[in-house]
């Protein structure tokens, strides 16, 4: 037997937890001392300490742990919850770090603000390419809304290609349309050949550009807000309009975590 003492450092939880989860007959202890009132809890109550403050981890009431454990939830349903759980935190952490990460975006560019852009605009043909892609639907061009729904394009599509029948011959390339529900994302690389049947990537001949500003930045493409801002200060300076989103070309992108190496062009029609 243990004390309350003992038993909450075991159970990784504190004395007041457990008087708590004792008042509401949640957890009773396995013996309270006629004499003294001193709790004592046994070892084999441990697994159900560990049930409720997992379920109440995974968002659940008091009440609804109390009719869960009576309904026995068994071990494996419970690491099912957990999982389940899990995996939303992490896309949680995820989308937190992505807003943070434009947060802190923002506000270079503010530091920045009346500085000369370093960057270099140049005006070029953009030619005809031949591109096999996958397409899916953003909210919006803000950033942390494309970052999710390219991202698994892109590991679709590098999956798919080994059976594709198609070479790659040119570096990655992405671009946007507006659709009713949002901006339509096209993920795409540069390929030649012919296309395998029970292939469900679709290949696209993406017209030329007469004429495109183009800049090149480097680093992550949720870091790319100096670059829009040098095209957008030569657009006025230069009497010219956009004509559509960027085009995204990939001309460096090494595979990892860090993207610190990469090195995008950015191509916007002129209209």
């Amino acid at each position: 037997m243990f004390s309350i003492g003992d038993f909450a450092r075991l159970g990784l939880v504190s004395v007041r937890m457990l008087r708590h989860y004792d008042g509401i007959g949640l957890l009773p202890p396995a013996h309270v001392d006629g004499a003294t009132g001193y709790r004592w809890y046994a070892a084999d109550q441990l697994p159900r300490l560990n049930r409720i403050v997992a379920l109440r981890k995974l968002g659940f009431t008091l009440n609804q742990v109390a009719e869960m454990l009576d309904d026995t939830v068994s071990a494996e349903q419970l690491r099912g919850m957990l999982r389940l759980r899990r995996a939303e935190l992490a896309a949680q952490v995820a989308a937190d770090s992505a807003r943070l990460a434009q947060v802190e975006a923002r506000l270079r560019s503010i530091e920045r603000e009346g500085a000369m852009p370093s960057i270099d605009v140049v005006v070029k043909a953009v030619p005809a390419v031949r591109i096999a892609e996958l397409a899916a639907v953003a909210a919006s061009y803000e950033p942390e809304d494309i970052g999710p729904v390219i991202q698994p394009l892109y590991a679709r599509v590098e999956a798919e290609l080994a059976e594709s029948g198609l070479t790659v011959c040119g570096p990655g390339v992405a671009y946007y349309e507006d659709v009713p529900e949002g901006v339509m994302v096209h993920a795409a690389v540069q390929v030649s050949g012919e296309l395998a049947a029970s292939s469900s990537l679709a290949l696209v001949d993406l017209p030329a550009v007469a004429e495109a500003a183009t800049a090149v930045h480097h680093g992550p493409m949720s870091e790319c807000g100096a670059v829009y801002e040098a095209i957008a200060h030569w657009l006025s300076e230069n009497g010219h309009q956009s004509g559509a989103y960027a085009r995204e070309v990939y001309l460096h992108c090494p595979p990892g975590v860090d993207q610190q190496g990469w090195v995008t062009e950015l191509q916007i029609p002129l209209r």
